[in-house]
């Protein structure tokens, strides 16, 4: 059996969601697609989605939702949907945004929504929370997600300041999708 094809596409504002990506693409053996700061992704990008067998989606929080960059792509996904291309794909998401809570699960809420609605299936966490008293911000779910990975980064912290619990949240969370992928290719 081949391995299977898995895609990060994502928008990174200041640098901290590029990260994270790179991070979820090292434990999924993903290639990484950048939707670039007008929204759009490169024309072969589009033929790379349709034929992976699992995507993850990738944005900063801002205002409560994803970057307008990545609602942007989101719209223009309506041709696979309109067609079914992504269909039975599997789907998961990560984010990023200042505060510990920051509303992310809206977002993770907006990228689970976007692949049911392409008829996909969403890969969950599958880490339990660090949410001892001993735990730290190293300790990977430090955040508590259970939908996807959350990354939290001070507005004032550099891209080399991201904590390390959310980059290795970030890492496992992409070996899980495709361990999924993997059981889900071959089923």
């Amino acid at each position: 059996m081949n391995h299977p094809n898995v895609v990060v596409v994502y928008h990174s504002g200041y640098g901290h969601t590029q990260r994270m990506a790179h991070a979820v693409a090292d434990g999924a053996q993903a290639r990484v697609i950048t939707i670039d700061a007008d929204g759009n992704l490169p024309p072969p990008a589009w033929e790379e989605l349709n034929q992976a067998d699992a995507i993850i989606f990738g944005a900063p929080t801002y205002m409560g939702g994803p970057s307008w960059q990545f609602k942007k792509f989101a719209d223009a996904t309506s041709k696979q949907w309109f067609a079914g291309v992504w269909k039975d794909k599997l789907f998961g998401g990560f984010t990023n945004s200042a505060t510990m809570n920051g509303d992310k699960g809206e977002t993770i809420g907006y990228f689970m929504t976007l692949a049911a609605q392409h008829g996909g299936l969403w890969v969950s966490l599958g880490i339990m929370p660090s949410n001892s008293k001993a735990a730290g911000r190293n300790d990977p779910n430090y955040v508590g997600g259970y939908a996807g990975a959350l990354a939290t980064t001070p507005s004032d912290a550099g891209v080399g300041e991201m904590a390390q619990g959310d980059l290795d949240t970030a890492r496992q969370y992409g070996e899980r999708v495709l361990a999924a992928a993997v059981r889900w290719k071959q089923a």
